[in-house]
């Protein structure tokens, strides 16, 4: 049913879990003595984030916040957080954990809130990047796929809270969002 949705695969299931491992890699290289808090950004980043914390091998916590600056496909400008971190991250590595740098709105309020609590350090990871949206100056630190300008769902991405489940990343139908 959603699959006739779907205008193109950009990523298998197996190229994914392909990435995630190689990313864990990169993870496990650069935290391995540091005991991190995995935070994920709720509610996109649940499944990525999920089987990424499956391949670390080594201490660390988890915890998630949600923040939004969408309203069905467009993105309103304004960072809402509407769940906060329950411990206190002073001193801590943190890893923050999102599903896509779009336009950066959204994570670069995130990362200058958590900045101003004074972490240790603080790495960006995302799976998707499609840096031809970008309106902040951010970054990420660990990359899975940079993408082009096309709407994407699928492995935690949603339109209007469907396609979620799909196990792969795809290109929904302009006809779907644009109706």
């Amino acid at each position: 049913m959603m699959e006739q949705d779907i205008q193109e695969i950009l990523f298998s299931q197996a190229a994914l879990e392909r990435r995630v491992k190689e990313l864990a890699g990169e993870l496990r290289r650069d935290y391995a003595h540091k005991a991190p808090l995995v935070v994920g950004i709720l509610r996109g980043s649940f499944v990525f984030m999920a089987d990424l914390v499956r391949h670390l091998d080594f201490p660390l916590t988890l915890d998630f916040m949600a923040a939004s600056s969408y309203h069905g496909a467009q993105s309103s400008g304004k960072v809402n957080i509407q769940l906060d971190l329950h411990d206190d991250i002073a001193g801590r590595d943190v890893l923050l954990v999102e599903d896509i740098l779009d336009t950066g709105n959204t994570l670069s309020k995130l990362v200058a809130e958590l900045r101003s609590r004074n972490p240790a350090s603080l790495k960006l990871c995302v799976l998707l990047d499609k840096p031809d949206r970008r309106t902040q100056p951010i970054q990420a630190d660990y990359v899975g796929f940079t993408i082009p300008d096309a709407f994407v769902v699928g492995y935690g991405l949603d339109y209007e809270q469907q396609y979620r489940n799909l196990p792969y990343i795809g290109v929904l139908k302009p006809s779907v969002y644009q109706g």
